[in-house]
């Protein structure tokens, strides 16, 4: 298989360009596989859809202001989209742009107390950066960078979104802590407490995980072969004690693709005697079996890109007429659009 069979016509007006005001009102396309038709719902009816023995897993990353427009001592224009901190809070792995008229050791500034220092290649498109803020030395406390990132940083909006986002907190979900991504788990944009408050109160259960999001969520695939596509690794932290309850739960609802990835890495990791938490590079497949989850709420994905790998992996071919459903009805589609809840057989968790 490769990118050409997961292809689809998406209406360019139908890529949601702001997020809705109310976060719930969001349509909600659900395909539980359990006989019945698909049906038309939103977010808001979530609760009505859970109950004792679920447990609704939500990947509580947040989105760091992480693109930085800056210039060189000559005068010229650079963007540096930092992705991931590589050992220690002032190195990063970033997208430089425009990569070629930047070698390494050009110095970068943005306003008078933030510069940064472009290093090696990374390959990928990656580069290796120093940031330094004001007069302080590599060493620097990571709190100082954050301040520096909300001064001069913008939020990292893929770039099929045009209209400038009034409010950055649309673009984090209402559970987020730790500031660390370079993309938001968009699926989860669409709950607010009072939705969760109500999952609980229906009797299921919700932990929390991390997967910084990173290169890979917005980076087709471009291989001819899906066996030839690389996956670039990312951080992710589940704590055993939510393996645990996964375990114990009748269906296991991951909020979001990074939460698939996050979970299923860190059973393979805990069946093969590893730690729970770590980097991943798994892609996730036609062929893949599913250990953990067993109910996707995800938002609609560009063509050819590995979350629609994901997704036919999970519901195999049907995703198509889901997606050609939601085209025909009028959805919104991408970071912003609505989103859909889909499972797959529960024969085929094997978890126990």
């Amino acid at each position: 298989m490769g990118p050409d069979d997961f292809v689809y016509d998406l209406p360019e007006d139908q890529i949601a360009q702001v997020p809705l005001e109310d976060r719930p009102s969001a349509r909600l396309l659900v395909d539980l596989v359990d006989g019945a038709d698909p049906s038309h719902r939103h977010i808001s009816d979530l609760p009505d859809m859970v109950g004792p023995g679920d447990l609704l897993v939500l990947n509580d990353t947040r989105v760091l202001p992480a693109r930085l427009h800056l210039s060189k001592e000559t005068g010229g224009a650079v963007e540096v989209l930092l992705l991931e901190q590589s050992g220690d809070s002032c190195k990063w792995e970033a997208l430089v742009r425009p990569a070629r008229r930047v070698p390494p050791g050009t110095r970068l500034r943005a306003g008078d107390n933030l510069t940064i220092t472009v290093c090696e290649d990374l390959g990928a498109g990656r580069r290796s950066v120093l940031l330094e803020v004001g007069t302080q030395s590599p060493s620097m406390d990571g709190t100082d960078l954050l301040l520096a990132l909300e001064v001069y940083g913008e939020m990292p909006l893929p770039p099929y979104l045009h209209t400038r986002l009034e409010d950055p907190e649309r673009y984090q979900t209402v559970y987020s802590r730790r500031p660390a991504s370079a993309a938001a788990p968009t699926a989860g944009l669409h709950l607010t407490e009072e939705v969760l408050d109500a999952c609980r109160a229906a009797g299921a259960a919700v932990e929390h995980l991390e997967l910084v999001v990173g290169l890979d969520t917005f980076r087709p695939v471009t291989a001819d072969d899906l066996d030839d596509h690389v996956m670039h690794s990312e951080s992710f932290s589940v704590a055993e004690s939510t393996l645990d309850a996964c375990r114990s739960a009748e269906r296991v609802i991951a909020i979001g693709t990074t939460t698939v990835r996050a979970l299923e890495s860190a059973r393979l990791a805990q069946a093969g005697g590893g730690g729970t938490s770590g980097r991943t590079d798994l892609f996730i497949r036609p062929g893949f079996d599913f250990d953990v989850v067993d109910v996707l709420l995800t938002n609609y994905h560009l063509p050819r890109s590995t979350l629609l790998v994901m997704l036919e992996a999970f519901v195999g071919p049907r995703w198509r007429d889901l997606y050609a459903l939601a085209i025909a009805e009028g959805y919104r589609f991408l970071s912003f659009g609505d989103a859909m809840l889909v499972g797959r057989r529960r024969s085929d968790r094997i978890m126990a």
